[in-house]
């Protein structure tokens, strides 16, 4: 096995850099670095841990353009959705920063023989195995919590975004965090899978497949580590028989295409009631064959390349599959010649169960259309899926949408008449296939921390 790494430009298909990989022994190295850096760490006042998490805001903005950079050039999303994902980790380093002293405060509580005090303390070294899709955000989701809370962390980031790894280290030392907090290891899947039985590590945080997510939660199962899991989705957004139609159109071009089709809790199974049908796949087959292929630094262009040509040839491989059992190409599905891993924005329709198109998850700009009877078909449909991260719902009554919403689609979460990534404020994560667990909105704190409970006897007389 190879012990070096090259990132590829998906859009000029150039090598950009190698990078050599840690051995098991480096690897352990750092973990032990971390698991003394954290006897220190978690000693410091969760107001200063705060601050330094205010600094990291700061340098982010900072260094945007070459965040931006590393973005567009080691897989190809579009710059200006990359001027995003830069700008909504600051928002998480802020919003983080506002709460963690009255989410991780001390809870007074009285109980027969006395006081209690339940407090929220950190456990040790958190392991991250972060995807390659939102580069930068995927690591600041988890791991800016988890240090605030008092943690240390290590992260294995995916082989061809090894630039971005080095470049997030670099951030926390610049925004003054004390060395070994936060460290990217440049190493594969199989020393990350060796390193989670490692005594240092004391929990795993994993975005991913729901195969490998599996696999890493069964071997930090054997070790009784926790485990913390986004495992991606084939989210259904419903198109109801009272829906604006307009709105669902543009919105689901946007919720399909978003990051080149390459997000986890993006919009990917369309499930529309057959008094629409027609009339949204007409629009919807518009607007997508409308958008614009290209160079991902163009402000013209609506989709850059996949990352990875293995990615490209795996999701047509699913469109193939999907065709031969009988859906059907409304538009796209070919394989473009030409410069770059490009794949078209695309449609399939009469998708049904037992078709990847409808089983699994289309990482890429496919969408699969779906005829549905009527409003209760729709939502039968909706949860006829392994995975339940996000979902959608289109339709003008809000209060019978909310309805739905909370009490029948089986997802993490769920977008009524509209489409949005993920909120600093917000719980994210799913259930079902999709994983277990939850980040944002206060909850990422106090998923690896010891919730320890302190009682005070009153003497008796």
């Amino acid at each position: 096995m190879s012990n070096s790494i090259e990132t590829i430009n998906p859009f000029t298909e150039e090598k950009i850099k190698e990078y050599n990989l840690l051995t098991h022994g480096e690897a352990k190295l750092a973990l032990e670095n971390a698991d003394q850096s954290f006897n220190k760490w978690k000693l410091v006042d969760v107001a200063e841990r705060a601050k330094l998490a205010l600094s990291l805001a700061r340098v982010i903005e900072d260094n945007q353009h070459e965040l931006v950079q590393l973005m567009v050039d080691e897989m190809g999303k579009v710059k200006s959705q990359g001027e995003q994902e830069v700008a909504l980790c600051v928002e998480i380093c802020k919003y983080t920063a506002s709460i963690a002293e009255q989410a991780l405060a001390n809870e007074e509580r009285d109980y027969e023989q006395g006081k209690a005090l339940i407090t929220y303390q950190p456990i040790g070294v958190i392991l991250g195995i972060q995807p390659w899709n939102f580069p930068l955000y995927q690591v600041m989701r988890y791991s800016i919590t988890n240090v605030v809370a008092g943690n240390t962390t290590v992260m294995k980031h995916a082989s061809n975004v090894f630039g971005m790894a080095e470049k997030i280290q670099s951030l926390y030392e610049q925004a003054g965090f004390p060395k070994y907090v936060y460290q990217s290891l440049l190493i594969d899947g199989e020393t990350a899978s060796k390193l989670i039985s490692h005594d240092a590590i004391q929990g795993v945080t994993f975005t991913g497949s729901d195969e490998v997510g599996k696999l890493v939660a069964e071997e930090a199962a054997k070790h009784s580590k926790k485990t913390v899991l986004e495992l991606g989705s084939n989210d259904a957004y419903m198109v109801l028989d009272d829906a604006d139609i307009a709105l669902a159109i543009a919105t689901c071009v946007k919720g399909r295409v978003i990051n080149n089709g390459e997000t986890c809790v993006s919009a990917k199974r369309f499930i529309v009631t057959e008094k629409n049908y027609d009339e949204f796949k007409q629009g919807f087959k518009k607007a997508m064959m409308q958008l614009r292929l290209g160079d991902p630094w163009a402000d013209e262009t609506d989709l850059g390349p996949m990352a990875r040509k293995d990615l490209r040839e795996k999701l047509h491989q699913q469109v193939t599959e999907s065709i031969k059992r009988g859906a059907t190409v409304v538009c796209g599905c070919d394989i473009p010649e030409g410069e770059g891993f490009f794949y078209p924005a695309s449609i399939l329709e009469n998708v049904k169960p037992n078709m990847p198109a409808y089983d699994d998850e289309l990482f890429g700009p496919v969408a699969a259309l779906i005829k549905a009877s009527d409003d209760e078909e729709a939502m039968r449909i909706a949860n006829d899926s392994r995975y339940g991260l996000g979902g959608g719902i289109f339709s003008k009554n809000e209060e019978r949408a909310v309805e739905l919403a909370q009490k029948h689609f089986n997802t993490g979460m769920v977008n009524i008449n509209g489409y949005g990534l993920s909120q600093p404020n917000l719980p994210f994560g799913g259930v079902k296939n999709s994983g277990y667990g939850r980040e944002h909105g206060g909850f990422g704190l106090k998923e690896f921390v010891n919730i320890k409970s302190i009682m005070i006897n009153r003497p008796t007389s």
